[in-house]
């Protein structure tokens, strides 16, 4: 057997990286000219990283994230309404980690090229479509970056793991449009910045109309850290807006994004001063896509955010696509044909993924703050008479349950 992946992001290169594991050759194709270290901060959470660690990657992600210990749930004001430890520090066997995105990709990248060897990932080559047959598939893909002449390759099963504009998806419902959006803008950052509290905490402040979450994405080096911030703002209403520019690497000036800033307080945090010092904000839409009645068509399928592209609240999108990773690689090696591996791996992952996906649009585990702001918007003077604690810890345990990712609650909970 040998498979064909579209897309060397998180979602490809670890499907790659699990199936090398299994004896089972694999082959990528980048529409990028190159892997580099690009983005800003992501969590991935112990489900993931437990996989992860069955790759013998946790040393190199040591050196270059943190292991996440504290997470806290604010108010916009900066008022706590829940806060927990997180990976090892609550009973799981393996740690959360902050990351940069570009340096985990590069990470995983990395341990690509040295196990399954130098012309593993061939980059400037994006999908344009496949034909398939009853002994395999034949994948065409253009050169993304010279122009040049085209690439064909032949495989026995095509998996498209290439991103939220995913052209395989696009081949198989050409009639979607673009991505959902509901009015949220999403800016972005990372800047050196003094360590902040024990320089492995997070903080997500506000509801899902309006939101300030921070947190470090590197290991602090004398008393400096890189530390990442997202502001997410509702600034439209879509039913009657057109949508923001649907550019994933547009960056914006200061004026844009400082005055939702210091709309939010963070206890220990100036957050002017962090936003100002940042080189390089960027602007994305907080977009996602409705789940899909199928992935697999015959010998092709999707996979990561080609399939299931969802809001990032929870931190939980990257962490899918290492678990679909998980399950593809595991029925390819155990079904008697790739036409029922695919069917396998997607009657297990299409369910779960879409229920994380309904969820997040209603705010996933922060919604617990939009319950806590609703109640009390002017603030309050003590959480368990705006929200007790059941219930708070109903809403926060029942997504991390749905997502996969249960909390240990003898070792977890902190309030």
């Amino acid at each position: 057997m040998k498979v064909l992946i579209a897309g060397a992001g998180i979602g490809g290169l670890v499907t790659a990286l699990m199936l090398h594991q299994r004896g089972i050759p694999v082959q990528l194709f980048e529409a990028a000219r190159e892997v580099r270290e690009v983005g800003v901060g992501i969590n991935i959470l112990p489900h993931a990283i437990r996989e992860l660690a069955a790759l013998g990657l946790l040393p190199a992600l040591d050196k270059v994230g943190v292991r996440t210990r504290k997470l806290s749930y604010l108010t916009k004001q900066g008022q706590e309404v829940w806060s927990e430890l997180r990976g090892m520090h609550a009973g799981h066997e393996v740690p959360q980690f902050s990351i940069h995105r570009g340096r985990l990709q590069k990470t995983i990248y990395d341990a690509v090229i040295n196990r399954l060897g130098p012309d593993a990932v061939l980059t400037g080559r994006r999908l344009a479509g496949f034909v398939q047959d009853e002994g395999g598939v034949t994948a065409h893909f253009t050169d993304s970056v010279e122009g040049g002449a085209g690439l064909s390759a032949r495989g026995d099963v095509l998996i498209c793991a290439d991103g939220i504009h995913s052209a395989g998806r696009k081949i198989f419902y050409p009639d979607e449009g673009a991505p959902s959006w509901q009015g949220v803008a999403m800016w972005r950052g990372a800047v050196d910045w003094p360590v902040w509290l024990d320089g492995e905490s997070m903080a997500i402040g506000g509801g899902l109309g309006g939101k300030f979450v921070l947190y470090p994405i590197a290991p602090a080096k004398d008393g400096r850290q890189l530390t990442n911030w997202v502001v997410n703002v509702r600034i439209k209403d879509p039913a009657i807006s057109s949508p923001m520019p649907d550019n994933w690497s547009r960056q914006v000036p200061l004026a844009t994004v400082l005055p939702h800033a210091k709309r939010f307080s963070v206890p220990g945090m100036d957050i002017e001063g962090l936003v100002r010092a940042t080189p390089s904000i960027f602007e994305y839409p907080m977009a996602d896509r409705d789940p899909l009645p199928r992935w697999t068509f015959g010998r092709v399928t999707l996979l990561g955010d080609a399939a299931h592209p969802m809001y990032p609240v929870g931190s939980n999108g990257a962490s899918q696509a290492v678990l679909d990773a998980r399950c593809i690689a595991d029925a390819l090696a155990s079904a008697e044909h790739p036409r029922a591996a695919l069917w396998a791996y997607e009657k297990d992952r299409l369910p779960k993924t879409a229920e994380v996906v309904h969820t997040n649009r209603l705010g996933g585990p922060e919604r617990v703050i939009d319950a806590v702001e609703k109640l009390a918007p002017a603030g309050f003077d003590n959480i368990d008479h705006i929200l007790n604690l059941e219930a708070r810890s109903a809403i926060v345990g029942g997504y991390a349950s749905m997502a996969g990712f249960s909390r240990v609650e003898s070792a977890q909970k902190l309030r």
